[in-house]
């Protein structure tokens, strides 16, 4: 039973996380604000990206009255949005995309964030865009007014070791590590 109760859920592989917003959520778009985060998955990772493809196609099939909505028949799946994306082809002059598929999960709850021990993590630094680590997440049915298809929807997190952050952005310490003397600035005295 528990393996048909879950066939939507997903636990990945080693992932690279872009797109951070874990600790608060962020509005899209004037929506509602919502936690979300970019998975990024090599394409060598055949295990999460069948696993993945295996949970979509149970999200069709388990949505197809909500993806029907008033039409007489259920659109294929190939004619309508799903989450696995090729990240060479929507990222093609991102290095961090290169070789990999991505997912962007999003939840309006905030994921649980534990660290390689299933310690949670609480400092807010440790975890950022561009860190690695395992994704929990569910796919599911949508139908809005304006769009329809198959959706990830964020669980938790499980960060397994540092990156190399992404975004270009710098620490303080980076940022001000020059040989600027405040002597050389009369004005402050």
């Amino acid at each position: 039973m528990k393996n048909e109760e879950f066939v939507t859920k997903v636990k990945t592989g080693i992932t690279r996380w872009s797109y951070a917003n874990v600790w608060e959520p962020k509005a899209i778009s004037d929506g509602k604000p919502k936690y979300s985060v970019s998975v990024i998955i090599p394409k060598s990772d055949k295990r999460t990206i069948e696993a993945i493809k295996k949970a979509i196609q149970a999200a069709y099939e388990e949505g197809e009255s909500k993806l029907k909505g008033n039409g007489k028949t259920i659109p294929p799946l190939d004619a309508i949005k799903t989450p696995l994306r090729d990240g060479d082809l929507e990222h093609p002059d991102d290095e961090a995309y290169r070789d990999s598929y991505f997912v962007n999960a999003y939840s309006s709850t905030a994921p649980g964030i534990v660290d390689a021990n299933r310690q949670p993590i609480l400092d807010h630094t440790e975890v950022y865009s561009g860190v690695y680590g395992r994704v929990s997440m569910n796919f599911y049915a949508f139908n809005t007014e304006t769009s329809r298809g198959i959706a990830c929807g964020l669980n938790n997190l499980q960060k397994l070791k540092d990156g190399e952050p992404l975004g270009g952005h710098i620490s303080a310490e980076e940022d001000f590590d020059d040989d600027f003397d405040v002597d050389d600035y009369d004005f402050l005295t």
